[in-house]
């Protein structure tokens, strides 16, 4: 039995014609977890052969624009792809119920098109969410799923999610520096897939605004670092700024070994990584 990783989309806010924004998804026991929900989601979920109804929940790391992009989109696809009331649980840090609430509110034109349209369609999108800050999520699915604090500051509060099922563990940290908290989310698990920035290259970039992006987010080393100290075997980085230059893969490798010996995984869209098994 395995827990299988999907990296969805690997990109950054900026858009790229390769990457869809930054969204993975966590796949055991038949039971399938979003984690965030960037541009193009359902674009690449489809090709991962998942749909919106197949969905046990969303999860999000934090509420920073890059990663809800899509949300609207997951909320109305699921809605309209599903044909009795199905709701769509999504999980995320104080203040995810504010943000649904106003989705839902943007999309009240839509919805109410939809439901005079078809006759079958008399109900709206059913959504439930929980907020969530540490400790364990209670969804009922077979796979525990447990939250912990990270530190994306300013970006408050912002959470990490953790993945287990038979003996295997993954742990999804989003937006990050390093910090105790992720420390502790990651004890003794398998694998993490952690958010990434070259800082080498960003801090040379003459632009205030990308400039910011260095004290609030990880770099290769940094991310190795955390799965080094939690006793990790795989690290999967991901939502590469800047976009990776073809053929460049290694050099985020390099980077991270410094710091971690184990197996690390740099990807496209849609490259999958299984945990556990045979």
């Amino acid at each position: 039995m395995t827990i299988d990783i999907t990296l969805l989309g690997t990109g950054s806010p900026i858009p790229s014609p390769d990457r869809a924004g930054p969204a993975t998804l966590i796949s055991a026991e038949g039971e399938h977890y979003l984690v965030d929900a960037g541009r193009g989601v359902l674009m690449r979920m489809a090709a991962a052969g998942v749909g919106a109804p197949q969905l046990s929940a969303v999860l999000l790391t934090h509420l920073h624009s890059d990663h809800i992009t899509d949300l609207n989109d997951v909320i109305t696809t699921r809605w309209v792809m599903t044909f009795e009331p199905t709701p769509l649980t999504i999980v995320g840090p104080v203040g995810t119920q504010h943000v649904v609430d106003h989705l839902l509110a943007s999309l009240a034109p839509d919805i109410a098109y939809r439901t005079a349209h078809h006759g079958d369609l008399n109900h709206e999108p059913p959504v439930h969410v929980i907020e969530v800050e540490s400790g364990r999520v209670e969804l009922g699915g077979s796979v525990a799923i447990i939250a912990g604090a990270t530190d994306h500051k300013p970006v408050e509060p912002s959470v990490g999610f953790r993945f287990e099922s038979g003996g295997n563990s993954v742990v999804v940290a989003g937006d990050t520096i390093p910090c105790e908290s992720l420390d502790a989310l990651c004890a003794g698990a398998d694998a993490l897939v952690h958010t990434v920035i070259r800082k080498d290259i960003i801090a040379n970039v003459p632009l205030q605004r990308m400039l910011d992006t260095l004290d609030y987010h990880s770099s290769p080393a940094e991310a190795g670092a955390t799965a080094n100290r939690a006793g990790m075997t795989t690290l999967v980085l991901t939502h590469y700024v800047p976009a990776i230059a073809p053929g460049g893969e290694q050099e985020w490798v390099d980077l991270a070994a410094t710091e971690f010996t184990g197996k690390i995984e740099v990807g496209n869209d849609l490259h999958r990584i299984s945990i556990g098994g045979f």
